[in-house]
């Protein structure tokens, strides 16, 4: 035998031409040809059509011109088709599934359309009743059914034929679906031991233990003694959080996982936003004057407003993606939205009459105890000033 070429040989007339040049010289072909308006063309096109070869005119078709295509790819007895127009686009499918009819005892295809396709559909059943209607998907039928009653008003439609449970099942997803992929294959895949997810768990909590600490360092630091009612409170709803999760483990075989453990330390922020604004609200108060017994519940009235706003978005937050998500998204939404009920509760309970008993006490109420005497100096100049201020004690 002669020796094999190295490379096969290039199509006469297209030496020069690029791959992306000769798919569309294939596509430009097909459409002169298989999407002719020219009756002698269709029957020459339908004779010389080869439902074995890829379509070059799969999605690259016009919709408003005719089209001699074949059935879709793999039917056990392929058919040549010379089509109309599109009437209706496929986005006017509003659903589209299998079932058995039992009075029948047949497989059948329920088909549900949108209120244009609707019309569409009455009207194109009115014109074709005795013939048959195309559904075509990437220029390839995928059904073509004969009418047999028009108008079919309602939008409803049912296709009937020798469907098995397999076939009318993959014909209801073609149709609902299109080209969507409907199989999945796993190109990554790897298990990890319990060993390493027992480390794992351990160092997200630990990583929260030391954002905890963080966090309390920083508030004793910016707010002296205030702080530490502040870190009063966090450990507070720790606790409660705690015990909330060993609670609802035995109850209902809640587990604590990664995601979850992300939304106890997000929590941990939020918790301690709403320390930062009821003293950033106590520290306005001052500085208009107030002492530090009469600052701390107007602070409270106005922290608080602001405090259940954010609270209220953080839940619905948590709310809606755990209706939405899947999978350990819904863990993470879970614990967010049990740390913010129950730092909403901790504030109210804990946090709240902690600090009006220490607005009444004159140990608290010195300036180098709740680390306030910038503001008081900031109100005793405004009042040297010639500024008017208000009433300090009452």
């Amino acid at each position: 035998p002669a020796q094999a070429p190295t490379s096969p040989p290039a199509p006469p007339g297209n030496g020069n031409l690029t791959t992306q040049e000769q798919a569309q010289k294939e596509i430009a072909d097909a459409r002169a040809t298989r999407q002719s308006t020219d009756p002698t063309v269709q029957q020459a096109a339908m004779l010389a059509i080869d439902c074995a070869r890829p379509d070059p005119l799969a999605g690259n078709d016009d919709p408003t011109l005719p089209l001699v295509t074949c059935s879709i790819p793999g039917a056990e007895n392929p058919e040549v088709y010379l089509l109309g127009p599109s009437r209706i686009d496929g986005q006017e499918i509003k659903d589209a599934s299998a079932g058995l009819n039992s009075q029948q005892a047949r497989h059948e295809v329920n088909l549900e359309f949108k209120s244009g396709g609707s019309d569409a559909w009455a009207a194109l059943t009115g014109e074709m009743v005795n013939k048959r209607v195309a559904f075509v998907l990437d220029s390839r039928v995928v059904s073509a059914p004969v009418v047999q009653q028009g108008p079919q008003q309602g939008g409803r439609t049912t296709i009937s034929g020798s469907f098995t449970a397999a076939s009318s099942k993959e014909l209801a997803n073609t149709l609902k679906y299109g080209s969507l992929p409907l199989s999945f294959q796993t190109s990554e895949a790897e298990t990890v031991s319990a060993t390493l997810g027992l480390s794992s768990l351990r160092a997200g909590l630990l990583a929260g233990a030391i954002g905890l600490a963080v966090v309390l360092l920083y508030c004793l630091a910016y707010y002296r003694m205030l702080g530490f009612l502040a870190g009063f409170s966090l450990i507070a709803a720790g606790f409660a959080v705690y015990g909330i999760i060993v609670l609802l483990g035995r109850w209902i075989g809640f587990t604590l996982d990664l995601a979850g453990i992300a939304g106890l330390i997000i929590g941990i922020g939020l918790t301690a936003d709403s320390f930062v604004v009821f003293f950033e609200r106590i520290k306005d108060e001052m500085r208009e004057g107030r002492s530090f017994r009469s600052a701390v519940p107007r602070g409270w009235a106005r922290a608080q407003r602001t405090n259940l706003s954010g609270k209220t978005v953080s839940l619905i937050a948590s709310v809606v993606l755990y209706i939405l998500a899947a999978g350990q998204v819904k863990g993470f939404a879970f614990t967010l939205g049990i740390t913010t009920v129950l730092d909403v509760i901790v504030l109210y309970l804990v946090t709240a009459p902690l600090m009006m008993l220490a607005s009444r006490s004159p140990w608290w109420s010195k300036p180098s105890v709740n680390g306030l005497g910038a503001m008081q100096q900031i109100a005793r100049e405004r009042g040297a000033g010639g500024v008017p201020v208000k009433e300090t004690s009452r």
